[in-house]
């Protein structure tokens, strides 16, 4: 049978390609896949342990089962649906993936789009494009080095978009299961965003403060650990990679 294989981000640049077709056996899993690429392009072999899975746009194990015409991502380390949905009791969601540079007034845009009458508390976080370089993802390392002291010109964020806003949709659902609040908005951007610039903008609207300061710090944090948004900083003569590996699910409730 035959599975794609997606490939983003440093997998991507190893293969030279975006997407791999493999033939496998039936009861192949997604283990089995990934080996029948690294047999096609052994540069791909690097990394394996910081690699995560997704099987048609869910986060899958390597055990996983594959049926053919399966399509299998392969997520390396993460940079760390559109519009407003309304929901039940007011709820209100505004999940998006911009390529343009964020308007002035974004931020006042989503919040009054979110808030109502009954929120006396409207928390933004605006994630901005800074010049001194983060952490290199795991296999980045001398490439991060050869940039030592030099300036970040920029970022260039990638995206596997619908699993990216799928992700979203679920860190949104947990906001609500756990703090209790409805109204969130994550817009993320794709693309080449220059320092000083806005990269990600999350605006939770709530009745009371601790609650709307408690769902912008999760929804940022599960953000940057979960969505499959990668991010690389841009140098005169390079670039690299930043991040971590991703994780496949929801903190513990009881986590700091």
């Amino acid at each position: 049978m035959r599975v794609r294989i997606r490939l983003f981000a440093m997998q991507r640049e190893a293969a030279g390609t975006r997407e791999l077709a493999v033939a496998v056996e039936p009861g192949a899993t997604v283990n089995d896949a990934w080996d029948a690429a690294v047999a096609l392009v052994p540069a791909l072999g690097r990394g394996r342990e910081v690699l995560r899975f997704a099987v048609n746009g869910a986060y899958a194990p390597t055990s996983a089962v594959l049926a053919d015409g399966d399509e299998v991502a392969a997520i390396p380390p993460v940079s760390g649906g559109d519009g407003t949905a309304a929901g039940p009791a007011g709820r209100r969601r505004i999940l998006e993936l911009r390529a343009e540079p964020f308007p002035p007034g974004l931020a006042g845009e989503l919040s009054g789009r979110l808030a109502t009458l009954e929120d006396g508390a409207v928390v933004v976080f605006d994630g901005r494009t800074r010049v001194t370089p983060g952490t290199p993802a795991p296999g980045q390392e001398a490439e991060a080095a050869r940039h030592l002291g030099a300036r970040v010109e920029g970022l260039e964020y990638e995206a596997f978009e619908p699993m990216a806003i799928a992700v979203l949709g679920q860190i949104a659902d947990e906001v609500a299961a756990r703090l209790g609040v409805e109204r969130l908005a994550i817009v993320h951007r794709v693309g080449a965003v220059p320092p000083g610039e806005t990269s990600i903008l999350v605006v939770a609207a709530a009745p009371h403060r601790d609650a709307a300061f408690a769902a912008a710090r999760y929804a940022i944090d599960e953000t940057k650990a979960r969505a499959p948004i990668w991010k690389a900083e841009r140098f005169a003569d390079g670039h690299v990679w930043i991040g971590s590996p991703a994780r496949t699910s929801a903190a513990a409730e009881d986590a700091d």
